[in-house]
């Protein structure tokens, strides 16, 4: 098993150098990451939906999308990422458990008794410490999860506090958890650096583990894939599925009503009612905003305002 601890902290380098050695290599691995603030969405799930957009953007939080599904995570300096990827004779063979267990053993060594619910989950008494993912690729499977050790959870609870309502559609739904760090509950003080060491160092001393540093063969490759996917807006944003949109707004003391419908991120058709434009202009914002992206730049762009109030209205 090759054991690597990146460097790196772009969220796109480090999700694409999943998905590269996933793909490219034929040893099992086990891998350590860490991101500046990133909200990261699970591969079919509609980003808009499940993030707080104001707030992200606001706030200078990276939006990213992986190729495992499940739900929506948060990633900044306080947390590790992990990641197995192994080899298996048959998807039917994988559990999460198999993944999920070697992580509970090892906080079993600094005397912290996590537990694991549903499928999905790490949980410190009660409160979740770990969400966790799975891709399948051949025979090959890649297994992921944050580790919450000192985040700001804050700004993870506000990152995807969103409306409920406002978004219609197929896509899978994340389930909010109660989240805590898990810092607090060690016996003895440690910073997130000797977490890191300690992680990787327990994976080390397994039979025929060996520490990996990305070639520079590796690192073109990556780059090529967070170039061509990953930062790229039709994979963050447009691969989410069709879905509905519907708000209404109080603005200025008027109201506004707001219905679109969105195919890989571009407005396919939309509806305004409401006093807040008069006609005939409210029925020409509609058919303007028809093929473009529901995205900020865009719905400024066809109101031609900066009134946020508005802008946001439509997210």
């Amino acid at each position: 098993m090759l054991c690597i601890v990146l460097k790196n902290n772009n969220p796109f380098y480090c999700l694409a150098t999943e998905e590269y050695l996933l793909k490219n290599f034929d040893d099992d691995i086990f891998m350590l990451w860490q991101s500046d603030k990133t909200v990261v969405v699970g591969k079919h799930q509609n980003a808009l939906g499940e993030v707080n957009y104001r707030y992200v953007r606001e706030n200078d939080i990276t939006v990213a999308r992986r190729i495992s599904g499940g739900g929506t995570v948060y990633h900044d300096a306080g947390n590790v990422n992990f990641a197995f990827i192994k080899n298996v004779k048959s998807p039917a063979e994988i559990s999460f458990k198999q993944f999920t267990e070697p992580v509970v053993e090892a906080l079993a060594q600094l005397d912290i008794e996590a537990t694991t619910s549903g499928r999905n989950d790490l949980l410190i008494e009660g409160l979740k410490i770990s969400g966790n993912a799975e891709h399948v690729f051949k025979n090959r499977v890649l297994h992921h999860g944050t580790l919450l050790f000192n985040s700001d959870l804050e700004n993870l609870g506000n990152s995807i506090k969103v409306i409920p309502g406002k978004y219609t559609s197929k896509a899978v739904q994340s389930n909010r958890s109660k989240v805590a760090n898990i810092s607090p509950f060690l016996k003895n003080e440690m910073d997130i650096e000797a977490f890191i060491d300690f992680l990787i160092n327990v994976q080390l001393k397994k039979d025929g583990a060996e520490s990996y540093t990305i070639s520079a063969e590796d690192e073109e490759a990556i780059k090529k894939l967070v170039d061509e996917k990953f930062t790229t807006w039709d994979w963050r944003w447009g691969y989410s599925p069709k879905y509905t949109f519907t708000n209404k707004a109080e603005i200025d003391g008027r109201t506004l009503e707001i219905y679109l419908e969105v195919k890989k991120g571009h407005i396919e058709n939309a509806n305004l009612q409401g006093n807040y434009f008069v006609e005939p202009y409210t029925t020409e914002l509609s058919a303007l905003l028809v093929g473009k992206q529901h995205f900020y730049e865009d719905i400024r762009d066809v109101l031609k305002s900066d009134n946020e109030a508005l802008i946001y209205a439509f997210f």
